[in-house]
């Protein structure tokens, strides 16, 4: 299962939408890893233990002739669902959710106005995320 998250209503682009469980968005000269932590913590609460994964380059338009043409490093966490602790800062996430692949492939392709356009991208590009 992925934990993935509802952007918040706020968000100045994709708000609303499922995304991912975070982005990392590190700062300048911050190792993808740490910031990557930092986010999990900022966003969902959450502290675990992360394996990096692939590194993927996209190109998508997200709302309004805004572009994102970005280069991903991807991590995973094993964590329990029953067990993890979430507790979303409200102006980033609004809720949250665990799927599997299977499902969320099969719900961005009927309705793909519901994932952010990169998520939708890691969905079709799946194998080579390194998960």
């Amino acid at each position: 299962f992925l934990l993935i998250q509802q952007r918040a209503a706020g968000k100045y682009h994709c708000a609303l939408q499922w995304a991912n469980t975070c982005c990392s968005h590190p700062h300048w000269g911050e190792l993808p890893e740490v910031a990557a932590r930092r986010r999990l913590r900022e966003e969902l609460g959450v502290d675990v233990p992360l394996v990096g994964g692939g590194l993927v380059d996209y190109r998508a338009e997200v709302t309004d002739g805004l572009v994102e043409h970005e280069r991903v490093h991807v991590f995973r966490a094993d964590a329990g669902r029953a067990s993890l602790r979430i507790d979303p800062y409200p102006d980033e996430v609004a809720a949250v959710r665990w799927a599997t692949r299977e499902t969320l492939q099969r719900e961005a392709r009927e309705r793909p106005h519901e994932f952010a356009p990169w998520f939708r991208i890691y969905l079709e590009r799946w194998a080579e995320l390194g998960l």
